[in-house]
């Protein structure tokens, strides 16, 4: 485990690119030999919007990432931070901790407000309108959301006081994590349910890009499952009854283009329905 948090510690930008490209490679592949959905869609041509936000995340958080490195170093200098005040620990206990409270922080926190405060879902929409959810969706961000989720994973380096190792081995699990279950991949029903108690599943997140409520509004985790348990917002819908989209902005010739998706969060807020009022 040592070496784990020192390799990561000094990640070269090339092996963190690695991950990103390897992970939408892999289960692009997969996508392939064992689809959920049959693909009836130009795939390359849904990926153009998905790898263009992917790449505007990219850009945000290259400028912003000194802040990640700053916080990180006095929140252990200055021994701040719930890791920093808990007592001793094995090295693989206070490695999992420090995930998991940056996961929690960093991803479903910032999920769940993105759902719960209008401006910011308006923002988050972007995510939310892709009709054929794959691998590609997972790095579906407008570049205000981006600075977002980073404003939250900030927050979350500083009340957890990880070290610089730890932030990046969490950044490198979240974007294979979501990679993964943004994948149309259909696993074996039980062994997804059993992953499901663990790590965020494909058939668990299908269920949050469900088109109406109160669907959207479930299962917001990224890496594990167990906040969405603990904390009350786990569903479970059939994976064959699943529609991916947003009621409020069906348009999917708009929601293909980049130009569209961009004006998207400056649109009139539009009341979600719920699954009666859709019926």
């Amino acid at each position: 485990m040592e070496n784990v948090i020192q390799y990561f510690e000094t990640i070269p930008s090339a092996h963190r690119s690695l991950i990103l490209v390897g992970g939408i490679t892999l289960f692009w592949v997969l996508e392939g030999i064992v689809p959920l959905f049959t693909v009836r869609y130009k795939k390359w041509r849904h990926a153009v919007p998905n790898f263009f936000f992917t790449l505007t995340t990219i850009v945000i958080n290259f400028f912003l990432a000194f802040l990640l490195l700053k916080t990180a170093d006095w929140t252990v200098a200055n021994g701040f931070g719930i890791l920093n005040w808990l007592p001793a620990m094995p090295l693989w206990l206070y490695v999992l901790l420090g995930v998991m409270l940056l996961d929690l922080i960093g991803a479903y926190l910032a999920h769940w407000v993105e759902h719960k405060v209008k401006p910011l879902w308006m923002v988050h929409l972007v995510h939310h309108s892709d009709h054929h959810v794959d691998t590609t969706t997972a790095n579906r961000h407008h570049p205000l959301e981006s600075f977002v989720r980073y404003l939250f994973t900030l927050l979350g380096v500083l009340l957890v006081g990880p070290p610089i190792g730890i932030i990046m081995l969490y950044q490198s699990l979240s974007v294979v994590l979501s990679q993964f279950n943004h994948a149309n991949i259909k696993l074996p029903t039980k062994l997804d349910r059993y992953l499901s108690y663990i790590i965020v599943s494909p058939d668990m997140h299908k269920v949050h890009h469900h088109y109406v409520l109160p669907y959207t509004d479930s299962n917001y985790g990224n890496i594990f499952a167990i906040w969405d348990r603990l904390f009350g917002t786990y569903m479970y819908l059939d994976r064959e009854s699943i529609v991916y989209g947003v009621d409020t902005f069906p348009d999917e010739t708009e929601n293909s283009s980049i130009s569209g998706l961009l004006k998207q969060p400056f649109h009139k807020y539009r009341r979600p329905t719920t699954v009666g009022d859709a019926d």
